[in-house]
C-alpha cells in the first residue's frame, strides 16, 4: 500500500504551528528575556522580525510562509518518491 500525504493539510498545519511558536516566543522574549539569542538568530533570517510587538506580527507572517512553503515542497517530494520508488 502506497501511503501519501495531503500537501496542503500538512503545510497549513506546520505553517500555523511555526507561526504561533514565533509569535509566542517573541512575547516571552520581550517580557522575560527568554530565548533572546534565538530571537536574534531568527531576526537574521526573517526581514523586519525583532523582539517587539510589531516584530511578533512579522514573525507570524514570515514563519507561516516559510513553514508552509517548505512543508508543501517536502510533502510533494515525499509523495513523488513514494510513487516512483513504490513500483
Amino acid at each position: 500500500m502506497k501511503t501519501q500525504l495531503n500537501p496542503l493539510a500538512a503545510a497549513l498545519s506546520v505553517g500555523i504551528l511555526w507561526a504561533l511558536c514565533l509569535f509566542i516566543w517573541t512575547f516571552l522574549s520581550i517580557q522575560w528575556g527568554y530565548g533572546s539569542s534565538w530571537i536574534d538568530l531568527m531576526a537574521e533570517i526573517y526581514p523586519y522580525y525583532e523582539a517587539t510587538a510589531a516584530g511578533a506580527f512579522w514573525g507570524l507572517l514570515w514563519g507561516f510562509l516559510d513553514a508552509f512553503i517548505g512543508t508543501y515542497i517536502l510533502v510533494w517530494l515525499y509523495n513523488f518518491l513514494v510513487l516512483k520508488l513504490g513500483k
